[in-house]
């Protein structure tokens, strides 16, 4: 199972993608969390992943649970 976690950078300018396995990445703008957390449920798609949002105060938000979509035959 793979990990994410979307924080909010400390320059205020987006947010960072933080993975226990690659990839990973800086986002910005106003959609910058949603960008974030498709992006990492792509990278995602044939393992089970968890997706954490932080706020400033590192308080999880938001928790999303994706079940991988590629099974073997």
């Amino acid at each position: 199972m793979h990990v994410y976690e979307v924080r909010p950078r400390k320059d205020k300018r987006g947010v960072d993608l933080i993975s226990d396995a690659p990839p990973f990445g800086r986002y910005g703008g106003p959609e910058a969390v949603a960008n974030a957390v498709g992006y990492a449920k792509f990278c995602s798609r044939s393992h089970d992943a968890v997706i954490r949002v932080h706020d400033e105060a590192g308080d999880v938000i938001e928790a999303h649970r994706h079940a991988g979509d590629f099974k073997e035959p």
